[in-house]
């Protein structure tokens, strides 16, 4: 690959973070992350990831990126820390519009595993590369900047507790996640703040981690239940490394699952379906209740400015922050990274413009996923237009008739898991296939009142 520069800089050393890194690495001489934390010795949780203690999806999409950069990652994981690849589609249970999909072989191949193992075994990966370096205990202060030319030239930071430093570079990607700083470091350099989008939803999950047995849920390695009426509330349980359960519950808007053993089992049973509650109930319990608030979906309209500096991006959660129980986060910081790889080769020159560009079209998609989705309780506030309301009553449609047809389900999951388009499900034998799946009247009645199907 050509050179593009002496160093690089990556600040945060986030999923995104290492990602951005691993790209970078390919174009200059030296890349450094970064990090206000310290790196833990083992795979454990750390402070500057807040969900680190909770569940965590790697879709498909994003498995596959990461081992297009790092090959024999997934296989690392499931070797080395007991991570688990399977099937998405035959493997694990996924329940929407309170109806249960039908399983069948797919080519989605995922990777379960704990926040702390995927980003351990990332962060030893890149850290292993010849050019790739990190810096603990780094609180980044500020942008360095030349202003006659309008650049940035690295970032003023204090390590390990010492005096603010400058540290020079020739590429600064800020990796610091939903509460970056770029927007003020952008007002202080004489530029526009990006435009932010926001739909407020309320998120909050408890989650705990129990001890798996081989017989629970047939063997299944998991369960996806999102939030449909009359309570909106989901329920995730994904098996993990160390024969253990992570199980996640929660509701919008204030409606919280409880942290004590009789309330969280009964806001368990009001899941449509007992699958999880049957498993806690009886399964030993390894760690105490822990809750994580999530106020807003954020956006962050980098794309539209019409000024930007020069050696200077944002990145990932920097950019976009998802309703979290869709697990979007870490895949789409990864096709982020395989677009800024894309915008590298073709050299530095308008980078800024060129990456925001081809991110947004990547976020574009996820974006309207989520708050699509989440637009379906009448609860949270946003537009919703004639199309996006014939889309929510139609993938219910589609939902009755992928009770009973694999191949249904298998495409909407592939859309789910970021590996096809949402147009993908309009296509005339997808159509066909929901049309005759809702013909008999009764046939794909679920167990359960589902919700309103009316645009």
């Amino acid at each position: 690959m050509k050179q593009l520069g002496e160093h690089a800089i990556v600040i945060g050393a986030s999923m995104g973070g290492l990602l951005a890194a691993r790209a970078l690495s390919d174009f200059y001489t030296i890349v450094t992350v970064l990090e206000r934390d310290a790196f833990p010795a083992a795979d454990t949780p750390r402070k500057g990831v807040p969900q680190g203690r909770h569940t965590h999806g790697l879709l498909a999409r994003g498995s596959a990126v990461i081992e297009e950069f790092f090959p024999g990652f997934n296989a690392e994981v499931v070797a080395q820390s007991g991570g688990l690849i399977g099937d998405v589609a035959n493997d694990v249970i996924w329940i929407g519009h309170n109806v249960r999909l039908a399983n069948g072989p797919s080519d989605l191949t995922g990777l379960i595993a704990s926040r702390p193992v995927l980003e351990g075994h990332l962060r030893r990966r890149l850290l292993g590369l010849p050019n790739v370096r990190a810096m603990q205990n780094c609180a980044v202060q500020g942008l360095a900047t030349d202003p006659a030319r309008k650049s940035v030239t690295g970032v003023r930071a204090c390590v390990d507790g010492r005096s603010e430093e400058t540290i020079v570079a020739d590429l600064v990607i800020d990796a610091t996640g939903r509460g970056s700083s770029g927007a003020a470091w952008l007002q202080a350099l004489g530029y526009a703040p990006p435009a932010d989008e926001k739909v407020e939803i309320g998120i909050c999950y408890m989650t705990r981690t129990y001890r798996r047995r081989p017989t629970d849920l047939d063997g299944q390695h998991g369960i996806v239940v999102a939030g449909s009426a009359p309570n909106w509330r989901n329920g995730v349980m994904l098996a993990q490394e160390n024969d253990t359960w992570i199980v996640s519950t929660g509701g919008y808007l204030g409606d919280d699952a409880p942290d004590d053993d009789q309330g969280f089992l009964a806001y368990l049973a009001t899941l449509p379906t007992m699958e999880i509650h049957d498993v806690v109930a009886r399964a030993e319990p390894l760690t105490d209740y822990r809750r994580y608030r999530y106020v807003s979906s954020l956006r962050r309209r980098y794309e539209r400015l019409a000024r930007f500096p020069k050696n200077y991006l944002a990145f990932g959660d920097a950019i976009c922050s998802f309703n979290p129980v869709y697990g979007q986060g870490m895949t789409v910081a990864a096709e982020e990274a395989l677009t800024l790889h894309r915008c590298l080769r073709a050299g530095s020159t308008d980078l800024a413009r060129r990456f925001f560009g081809a991110a947004a079209k990547i976020v574009d998609i996820p974006w309207d996923i989520a708050v699509g989705n989440d637009l379906r309780n009448p609860h949270v506030e946003g537009a919703r237009p004639p199309m996006l309301r014939f889309i929510n009553w139609y993938i219910g449609k589609l939902h009755l008739a992928a009770r009973h047809d694999s191949t249904l389900a298998n495409a909407f999951l592939k859309v789910v898991n970021l590996m096809m388009p949402p147009s993908s499900l309009l296509s005339p034998a997808i159509v066909r296939r929901v049309w005759q799946g809702n013909r008999r009247p009764g046939r794909f009645i679920p167990p359960r009142a589902i919700e309103g199907q009316a645009p």
